[in-house]
């Protein structure tokens, strides 16, 4: 599988807006699956939906890739998405986004598994987009990026600086 690099953003703002932008294109699209792990993945997600809220997709969170544990999303004008304790169904789903924290070393999940949850929750003509976004090329290092068909993977990379105020 060749990647090439098509854009570079920067920061989270950056992640969002790449996010938004390879939605830009995507056609006809009903149902968005995002598929991550469980408290670190679900924020990222609710922040991917806002950002393309406009459009009003039908959008649901898999978490721990445990499709049996699919929840709904709901948009609230003027607080944003979150997701519910409200059970949903993503078979049928027109993009699925996969989020890096479960390709991390301490989540038990494969890219086996991830490749067997596409097939499950894909739509029967097969023209599901599949979207990655991780941090710091973790389906890279997890070996993901040669078990799983990303159409588009989005990669962040961040630093974190921690000052503090000295009191003299």
């Amino acid at each position: 599988m060749s990647i090439e690099k098509a854009m570079e953003y920067s920061g989270i703002s950056g992640l969002i807006s790449a996010f938004r932008d390879s939605m830009s294109n995507v056609g006809n699209v009903l149902k968005i699956a995002f598929v991550g792990s469980v408290g670190v993945c679900t924020p990222f997600a609710e922040l991917m939906a806002y950002s393309i809220r406009e459009q009003r997709h039908e959008m649901v969170f898999i978490p721990d890739a445990n499709v049996d544990n699919t929840r709904k999303m709901h948009f609230i004008e003027g607080v944003g998405y979150y997701v519910t304790d409200e059970a949903a169904d993503a078979r049928g789903s027109d993009i699925i986004v996969i989020l890096g924290g479960l390709s991390m070393k301490r989540h038990p999940c494969t890219g086996e598994a991830i490749r067997k949850l596409i097939e499950c929750i894909e739509r029967d003509d097969g023209a599901t987009r599949v979207i990655g976004v991780s941090f710091m090329n973790a389906f890279k290092i997890s070996g993901w990026v040669d078990k799983i068909k990303f159409d588009v993977i989005i990669d962040t990379h961040s630093t974190t600086i921690v000052r503090y105020q000295t009191h003299e």
